[in-house]
């Protein structure tokens, strides 16, 4: 195995590069990010299904119902917050006719999917306003939750946060055939915290592009103060972190534990029990929940419990939605044992490994303020900043162990599964077996993947999913020969 030095620290007399630009541990800092709970009395929004093989949508802006306030947002297909729910099977062809009606370029990202170079939603490729694009490939990834979401250079956080996002699910027969739950009983759920007090107006400052655009109001599925009915029988839920910044550690109010099933690439080799989970922006995890033992009418909270490794947040407890039992089933679900087998990639195979330093936060003095960067290096789409072989596979490691913030290490176009982790929790997490297109490092961790580069050449992103950073420039360019 070869070891690769990967870039080198910049210094410019406008740039200094610091570990902390502000005092982190300011408690008038941390309670202007903390959640206000709602009096959870909303019924949840539950996005329209779309099939995935022959659809059309536009992105444009609109009018978003939120907490009974009227608030302008943007949205795909004109419903308030979020876009319809994408279906489709593995192996079919994605064919999906997209229209930028908004007055700003954008594009769609297909957030763990093995999308083309082309049509991966690359900074740069963008639909300009008034035009259009249509997304067609074969769906390769196996069956699980995604998402999509817009990609354009500096605007990622802003049209996100303003409306644009939705989920992408993808089954097969293998799949149904372990008949979980499904039509009502499968529930996707994307949770994301907005700014209410200010409309849904994207105006970060100083002290957010460093840390994140925190918002005080929690909303699942668009919804804010969101209630859920639900029956005597399992369900299956599929859980999103679509915020900026903020992390969820859930869990539920009654200690009962989830039944984890699925991570970011899909299904696990077998369930795990998990008492909870903790997701950084961009991560999903697919559990179930079994209501039958509950009485009627009785209510409980999907929660939000503290967590150490941040000094920015993880302080406070809260309550994200309430569900209550409302009527008795018969539930002829049988969990299975053993769920789809999950190939581990073997470092026998390893041929390169790669350090990168996501530790430092440079600061200047333009218009830009707040840059975040990788290795020293921002954001260049003119730049190739790492080349590797289609059927290789490398180890990466992020270290983060000078840092003082979070950051969740996103690589667009394919799959890979974390190694370990040292310093800091230790571990590998339940939630991060399996496949993986997102990984969190908290300040003074390391993390390790290992990848298989996918038969899917061109040029593609990694970056920090908090998305202040990516916007902030801490995103580099990898290319698959």
């Amino acid at each position: 195995m070869k070891l690769i030095k990967i870039g080198e620290i910049i210094t410019i007399s406008a740039v200094v590069l610091i570990t902390s630009c502000y005092k982190m541990n300011d408690e008038s800092q941390v309670s202007a990010r903390e959640v206000l709970e709602k009096s959870f009395s909303n019924p949840l929004y539950h996005p329209k299904d779309l099939n995935a093989k022959s659809a059309s949508f536009a992105a444009k802006m609109d009018i978003a119902i939120i907490g009974g306030q009227s608030i302008n947002s943007l949205s795909y297909g004109g419903v308030g917050l979020l876009g319809p729910t994408l279906k489709i099977n593995q192996g079919e062809i994605m064919n999906l006719l997209f229209t930028n009606q908004l007055t700003e370029p954008t594009n769609i990202h297909w957030h763990g999917l093995e999308a083309p170079s082309e049509q991966d939603g690359y900074p740069t490729d963008v639909t300009q306003a008034g035009n259009s694009y249509t997304y067609n490939f074969r769906i390769t990834n196996r069956p699980g939750t995604y998402w999509y979401h817009p990609h354009p250079d500096m605007a990622t956080a802003s049209q996100v946060y303003r409306g644009l996002a939705g989920f992408f699910i993808v089954t097969s027969p293998e799949e149904k055939a372990l008949k979980l739950p499904q039509d009502d009983y499968d529930v996707p759920l994307v949770i994301q915290d907005k700014r209410l007090t200010s409309g849904l107006a994207y105006n970060p400052d100083e002290d957010d592009q460093n840390i994140g655009f925190f918002g005080e109001s929690v909303l699942v599925n668009g919804t804010s103060g969101a209630f859920m009915e639900v029956e005597k029988r399992t369900y299956r839920i599929r859980l999103l972190n679509g915020s900026s910044a903020r992390i969820y550690n859930l869990a539920l109010s009654n200690g009962l534990n989830f039944k984890l099933i699925g991570s970011d690439g899909g299904l696990l080799d077998a369930p795990l029990d998990v008492s909870n989970i903790l997701l950084a922006p961009g991560e999903r995890a697919d559990v179930l929940i079994n209501f039958g033992s509950m009485p009627l009418n009785t209510e409980l909270f999907l929660e939000s419990l503290s967590f150490n490794g941040s000094s920015s947040q993880g302080k406070q407890n809260f309550k994200i939605m309430k569900i209550k039992i409302i009527k008795d089933a018969a539930d002829n679900f049988i969990l299975p044992t053993t769920l789809m087998p999950v190939e581990k990639i073997s470092e026998s195979f390893v041929v390169a490994s790669r350090k990168f330093n996501i530790g430092h936060m440079m600061v200047h003095g333009g218009m830009n303020g707040v840059m975040h960067p990788i290795d020293g290096k921002t954001f260049d789409a003119n730049r190739r900043d790492e080349v590797v072989k289609s059927g290789s596979v490398e180890i990466w490691e992020f270290d983060n162990t000078q840092g003082t913030e979070i950051h969740p290490m996103h690589l667009h176009g394919l799959q890979f599964q974390v190694l370990g982790r040292s310093g800091g929790r230790e571990s590998i997490q339940s939630w991060e077996k399996g496949w993986k297109d997102t990984v969190l490092a908290f300040p003074g961790e390391k993390i390790k993947i290992i990848i298989r580069f996918p038969n899917n050449k061109g040029k593609f992103v990694f970056h920090c999913h908090n998305l202040e950073h990516e916007d902030a420039g801490m995103m580099l360019n990898f290319e698959i020969q």
